[in-house]
C-alpha cells in the first residue's frame, strides 16, 4: 500500500514542479517590472503605476473564475469547442464593463486617462488567455501549462521594461503589457490545440445551456480574494502621501511573492478537490503545504530585508523592518486561496460571503484609523488573518460531514 502511495504521489509533486517552475518565471518577471518601474518612475510616479496594476489583478478575476471552470467542465467531459465559445462571451462581457469602469477609475483614482485604459484594457485578453490555461489544466497537461504561464509572464513584462528602459512613462509600459498579454492569449490558443476529451454529442449543449453563470459563482469567489488581497494598494493612495503609499506599494511585492510562490498546489490539487470522496484529504494536503511554504516565505523576507534599499533605492529604506510583515500577510492570503479554490471545485460558493466581510472590515478600519504603513499592514494582516481562519474551519468541517456520505454511493 505504501509503494502504491508513493507511486501516486511522484507524478504529483512533478506536476508541482513544472506548474511552480511556470508561475515562477511569470512571478519573477512581474517582481523584477515592479522593482524597477519603482526605481525608473521615483516615489513620485510608481504609485499611480503600482496602484494600476492592482486594479488589473481585480480586473483580471473573471479570467481567474474562468480558468476554473473551464477546467472542472473539461474533466467533466464538455467538449472544447463550447468551453471556447463560453471563454468568446466572457471577453466580450468583460469588454462592455472594462468600457464603462475606466472613467470612473480614472476620477476615484486620480490617474491618467490613457494609464487606466491600458491597465483594464487587457482584461478580455486575460479572459482569453486564462480560458486557454483552464484547458491545459483540464486536461491534466501540466508540461504545457507550465510553458504558458511562463511566456505569459515574459509576453507582459518584457514590453513594458523596454518602454520603461527608453524613459516611457506608466502610461506608455501598460499598453506595452497589454499587448503583450495579447500575444500570450494567442500563443496559448496554439499550445493548447484541441484537447482530446471523451464527450458525448450533448454535452456541448450542456455547457452552452449554463452560460456564464457557473462563471459569474465562481467570479465573485475569486472577486473577494483579490479584492482582500488588492485593497490595501487603492486604499494607501487615498489615506497616504505619495511617498509612502509608493513605499507602501513596494513592500507590498513581498506579499505578493508569498501569496503567489504556492500557486502550483491549488492548480495540482483542485482536480481531486472537486471530487467527494477525495476532496477533504486534498484540502489539508494543500493548507498544510501552503502553510509550511507561507513560513519559508516569511522567514526569507525577514532575512532579504537589508537588501531591499540597494535594490529599490534608499527611498524605501523606511519599509526594510516591515517586509516579514508584508510576506506574513501574503502567506495568509495564499492559505486562504486555497480554501476557496476547494468551493470553487464542488460549486460551493456561499463562503465567500465571509471573504466579502473581511474585505469591508478591512477597509472600513483603514480609512477610519490608520494613517501609517505600519498601521496599514497591520491591519491588513490582522484582518486576513481571522478571515482565514473561520472560512478553513467551516470547509473542513463540511468536507469532513460530507465525506462518509458521498463514500457509501
Amino acid at each position: 500500500m505504501a509503494g502504491v502511495s508513493a507511486v501516486r504521489r511522484f507524478p504529483v509533486v512533478a506536476d508541482l514542479t513544472l506548474v511552480t517552475a511556470g508561475a515562477m518565471t511569470a512571478n519573477v518577471a512581474g517582481y523584477l517590472l515592479q522593482l524597477l518601474a519603482g526605481r525608473w518612475l521615483g516615489v513620485s510616479g510608481y504609485s499611480e503605476f503600482a496602484s494600476l496594476l492592482a486594479v488589473q489583478l481585480l480586473c483580471a478575476v473573471p479570467a481567474l473564475a474562468l480558468q476554473n471552470v473551464v477546467a472542472r467542465e473539461l474533466v467533466r467531459g464538455a467538449g472544447a469547442a463550447a468551453l471556447r465559445g463560453l471563454q468568446w462571451r466572457c471577453a466580450v462581457i468583460v469588454a462592455v464593463v472594462v468600457a464603462v469602469l475606466v472613467p470612473v477609475v480614472t476620477a476615484a483614482l486620480n490617474v491618467g486617462v490613457a494609464a487606466c485604459a491600458a491597465a483594464l484594457g487587457a482584461a478580455p485578453a486575460l479572459v482569453l488567455l486564462s480560458g486557454e490555461q483552464g484547458v491545459l489544466q483540464g486536461g491534466r497537461r501540466f508540461r504545457a501549462l507550465a510553458v504558458v504561464l511562463g511566456a505569459a509572464g515574459i509576453f507582459r513584462v518584457v514590453p513594458a521594461l523596454v518602454v520603461l528602459a527608453v524613459g516611457g512613462g506608466a502610461a506608455l509600459a501598460l499598453w506595452a503589457a497589454a499587448a503583450g498579454i495579447a500575444v500570450a492569449a494567442v500563443f496559448a490558443r496554439f499550445v493548447a490545440g484541441s484537447p482530446r476529451v471523451r464527450a458525448r454529442a450533448d454535452e456541448g449543449d450542456a455547457v452552452q445551456a449554463i452560460g456564464v453563470l457557473p462563471v459569474l459563482r465562481a467570479a465573485q469567489v475569486q472577486a473577494a480574494l483579490m479584492a482582500l488581497s488588492s485593497a490595501d494598494l487603492i486604499v494607501v493612495r487615498m489615506v497616504l502621501d505619495d511617498a509612502d503609499a509608493s513605499r507602501y506599494a513596494l513592500g507590498t511585492i513581498a506579499t505578493k511573492i508569498a501569496f503567489w510562490l504556492p500557486q502550483a498546489v491549488g492548480v495540482v490539487l483542485y482536480p481531486r478537490m472537486a471530487q467527494p470522496t477525495h476532496s477533504a484529504h486534498a484540502i489539508r494536503s494543500a493548507l498544510a503545504v501552503l502553510s509550511g511554504i507561507g513560513c519559508a516565505a516569511v522567514l526569507g523576507a525577514a532575512l532579504a530585508a537589508p537588501l531591499a534599499p540597494l535594490f529599490a533605492g534608499q527611498d524605501y529604506a523606511p519599509i526594510q523592518g516591515l517586509l516579514w510583515l508584508f510576506a506574513l500577510h501574503g502567506a495568509i492570503l495564499a492559505v486562504l486561496q486555497g480554501v476557496m479554490l476547494s468551493a470553487i471545485a464542488v460549486d460551493r460558493t456561499a463562503l465567500a460571503t465571509l471573504t466579502w466581510l473581511g474585505l469591508a472590515v478591512e477597509v472600513t478600519l483603514m480609512v477610519s484609523f490608520a494613517r501609517s504603513i505600519p498601521a496599514l499592514i497591520t491591519t491588513a494582516a490582522s484582518v486576513a488573518a481571522v478571515t482565514t481562519l473561520l472560512v478553513a474551519v467551516i470547509v473542513l468541517r463540511t468536507a469532513d460531514r460530507d465525506q462518509p456520505r458521498t463514500s457509501v454511493h
